[in-house]
């Protein structure tokens, strides 16, 4: 083992860290080659944006174009420039009188709704990337309708969709002032199946002998999630427009607005990919810029490489090591011989000896020193089993103190570990308190000296700055119950009579943004007339707190159900509240423990007080909340609370 230690474990190890590292860097090298590909898509696609708008202000500032402004040939002036520039359409608004367009195109209704022209209205041109409708195209041309639409194929990895077709139009939306009469010129290209402008790109990032063989480069415009243009192949001679892109990517690009540098799986297979987002004149981000290589040729040529690495090693171990082992026998033999006496002796044959000649080396000396001390231990041993019998005897005496100390020092140190954490909760709590209310504070003083500042003004935002003073004020909530739940002793709840079905209906505003996010299903089934006595702040971050949760448990959509009934608890009228879920549920252990403070499921993402504040809040008020939940079916918490009367009816039309 010693002769063979250096190649069969150091030479491996080491063999396998530069493996490693190599592996790593050739996949730093694929990312960064991928994205310098994409600058290149980047750069041609600004290049195409500048040359529209230098195209459509160069038409503006032309003896031409002055002259059939003058002359009233404008519609064939626009038509023969629309052609020459490649526009799908291009018309004039004048200073004065109605648009003017080319003859194969019709000006939309609105075109200053668009920021890029109302900016070439007030003097300041340029093009943008914007999305039409297909009724703005069918208004324009017919054509360029037809030519937007495309039908959505189903796509492995996608987000699930219930739409059939794409009808929109991406189109690089240019305006500038006209120097030479006056107004605005507007032009636009139509991006959808643009065949010529993806082509182009691709050329241009990925020429011929630009990557190893067997791989090929693919350009793809995508509006959202479906490619528009592209020259990926759903078979060998039919483009994949229509496909979607995987919602891993869909996510990080157009969701979250980063640039994706990684692996991804394309239509049907994976490719090194780039995507960046792409935004519209609005600031909205409405699609993506997507080029990519095919990634197997070039796992293959790494597997090759690993591969040969592996046969030289093994070929290096073929070689070397009975090499080595024959230099190391003449070594290992009387160390073997050694190792036997040893043995001998530590079987408890103290009178074994070497007897290895004096050859002169360091091995023969080293037996000769073993036979020399192996005298001296058979001689001590027998002191050593004197003394041996003494020791017990004082062992026994001390094992029995040492024990009973031991388990005092066990209860004394759980109750440290208890009394540790609660001046752990504490003290957070009130941390967190400070450094809440304090920037809360400064929120609530700034927003008044806004709302003073704009004076009437302000009437028509007074929705939104009563709502700003609600939720300012639901923190500061919020930062109460938390120190309530840490010291419950120092605070006395306020209640109120409250319609549990007015409550419900304030809270849904509040988590509305979350339900249309996750494409959630929401039924109410309010049929309760009696009333609570309880918070109605306390109420409502219950109700949120529930509902937040059941969004959380649904992320791939579902339906939120919330009723509200009146039902007897104890004999005494009452009111149960029914929040529940269609989501992933709970197993038996998770919801035995889930009212449990600190106690969560989100990992880093929740505090685990949730649950515990609301359970605490409705046994305040004299009420009770249990849980029920399926993994199959999902989850259903439901709230008993008594009612102190009824509500009044409406009167009748």
């Amino acid at each position: 083992m010693i002769a063979l230690l250096p190649m069969l474990l150091v030479m491996p190890l080491f063999g396998g860290i530069i493996v490693y590292n190599w592996s790593a860097r050739f996949d730093n090298l694929l990312i960064a080659k991928v994205n310098g590909e994409l600058t290149i898509a980047h750069q041609y696609l600004e290049g195409l944006k500048e040359r529209s708008f230098e195209d459509v202000q160069a038409l503006g500032a032309s003896a031409a174009f002055l002259r059939a402004t003058e002359g009233g040939n404008m519609p064939e002036l626009l038509e023969t420039q629309r052609l020459n520039y490649g526009f799908d359409f291009l018309y004039y608004i004048p200073p004065l009188g109605p648009i003017v367009s080319a003859p194969s195109v019709v000006a939309p209704g609105d075109p200053a709704h668009w920021p890029v022209v109302q900016s070439a209205l007030g003097g300041v041109g340029g093009t943008e990337i914007d999305i039409f409708s297909n009724r703005q195209l069918a208004e324009i041309s017919p054509l360029l309708s037809k030519q937007a639409e495309l039908p959505l194929v189903p796509t492995k990895a996608a987000l699930p969709t219930t739409r059939t077709r794409e009808t929109r139009g991406m189109v690089v939306h240019s305006a500038a002032p006209a120097l030479a009469g006056g107004g605005v010129l507007v032009a636009g290209v139509l991006l959808n199946q643009n065949l010529d402008f993806i082509d182009t790109i691709n050329s241009l990032v990925y020429p011929k002998a630009s990557l190893t063989e067997g791989s090929r480069g693919t350009t793809t415009l995508f509006l959202e999630d479906v490619r528009i243009s592209t020259n990926v192949r759903l078979f060998e001679n039919v483009r994949a427009l229509g496909t979607r892109v995987s919602v891993v990517v869909r996510a990080a690009v157009l969701d979250d607005g980063r640039t994706w540098l990684d692996r991804a799986f394309v239509v049907n297979d994976w490719y090194i990919s780039a995507y960046e987002p792409l935004s519209d004149s609005f600031g909205n981000r409405v699609g993506m810029l997507y080029v990519g290589f095919l990634d197997s040729p070039y796992q293959a040529a790494k597997a090759r490489t690993l591969w040969l690495i592996v046969g030289g090693f093994v070929t290096l171990l073929l070689l070397s090591v009975p090499m080595f082992l024959r230099l190391a026998r003449g070594v290992f033999k009387p160390l073997k011989d050694i190792v036997d006496t040893i043995s001998k002796v530590e079987a408890g044959d103290l009178s074994a000896r070497t007897g290895q000649p004096d050859n002169n080396n360091e091995v023969s000396r080293v037996s000769g020193h073993l036979d020399t001390v192996l005298a001296q231990v058979q001689e001590r041993d027998q002191r050593l089993r004197e003394w041996a019998d003494e020791l017990e005897n004082r062992v026994k005496a001390r094992t029995h103190d040492l024990q009973e100390a031991n388990q005092q020092l066990e209860m004394t140190t759980k109750q440290l570990v208890v009394s540790e954490k609660l001046a752990a909760i504490g003290e957070i709590t009130a941390s967190v308190a400070h450094e809440i209310n304090n920037p809360v504070a400064v929120i609530q003083g700034n927003v008044d000296v806004i709302y003073e500042g704009l004076g009437t003004t302000a009437e028509p935002l007074k929705t939104e700055f009563s709502l700003i003073y609600e939720q300012v004020h639901r923190i500061n909530s919020l930062v109460n119950k938390l120190l309530q739940f840490a010291r419950p002793e120092e605070f006395a709840g306020s209640f109120s009579t409250h319609s549990p079905n007015d409550v419900v209906n304030d809270t849904l505003p509040l988590v509305q943004h979350l339900l249309n996010k996750a494409a959630i299903h929401l039924e109410l089934a309010l049929d309760c007339e009696g009333l609570v006595a309880i918070n109605r702040t306390e109420l409502q971050q219950i109700l949120v707190n529930l509902i937040v949760n059941s969004i959380q448990a649904m992320p791939s959509g579902g339906t939120l159900t919330i009723k509200t009934l009146d039902q007897d608890t104890d004999g005494h009228p009452g009111v149960l509240i029914i929040v529940s879920d269609t989501g992933v549920g709970m197993p038996a252990d998770v919801v035995e423990r889930v009212f449990d403070p600190f106690f969560t499921t989100k990992k880093a993402e929740g505090t685990g007080l949730g649950l515990s504040i609301t359970q605490k809040l409705i046994s305040r008020s004299g009420g009770r909340i249990w849980v029920e939940s399926n993994p199959q079916t999902g989850t259903s918490f439901s709230i008993a609370l008594e009612a102190v009367g009824t509500s009044e009816p409406e009167p009748a039309q």
